[in-house]
């Protein structure tokens, strides 16, 4: 654990979630602090992950999850032909353009899930081979869906950044506390 995440109010199932989530999406903000779009975009490792691709894709899931939820298609429709863009910065997209991005989506996570009647309201799984059919999931296992990707997301973006120059997650810490 790199940050504190705080205790929520008490019974407050919903604020700690999110609290969780904002954790782990700050792991991948950070990750990305004082680096070119050059550096963002770049793969230090045998992967083919940029942090600049991470940033797309964690923003891509989290808005297409929500999406899901609330019973519209995703803003991005993936499929076998397009599915390589989802981790690489394609046409005139940047890092801060990508970053602004998130920043709304996490905006309307937020003000979804706070707004739901209950945590306990379902929605019907994609019809993708990798789902069971006619499965439905709570909000709740969407709040823990997104902060398990987005976790498993910060910490292939720790390994990168440190690959790009040797900065760990502690020390990104410090230089954002330190308002970098």
């Amino acid at each position: 654990m790199v940050t504190h995440v705080r205790a929520e109010a008490q019974g407050d199932e919903r604020g700690a979630l999110l609290s969780f989530l904002a954790e782990q999406r700050g792991g991948i903000r950070r990750a990305v602090l004082g680096l070119t779009e050059e550096q963002a975009s770049s793969r230090p490792s045998a992967s083919e992950l940029s942090l600049a691709g991470l940033v797309k894709h964690v923003a891509e899931v989290e808005q297409g999850w929500i999406a899901r939820a609330q019973g519209v298609p995703p803003a991005v429709a993936r499929d076998r032909s397009n599915w390589h863009e989802c981790f690489t910065l394609v046409g005139d997209e940047t890092l801060q353009g990508q970053l602004a991005y998130w920043e709304e989506v996490a905006a309307q996570t937020d003000e979804f899930i706070r707004s739901a009647p209950s945590l306990d309201d379902t929605f019907p799984l994609p019809n993708e081979p990798w789902f069971p059919p006619d499965e439905r999931v709570s909000l709740r296992w969407l709040c823990l869906h997104l902060i398990r990707e987005t976790a498993r997301h910060a910490g292939h973006a720790d390994i990168i950044r440190e690959s790009l120059d040797g900065r760990t997650a502690f020390e990104l810490v410090a230089l954002e506390r330190d308002g970098a």
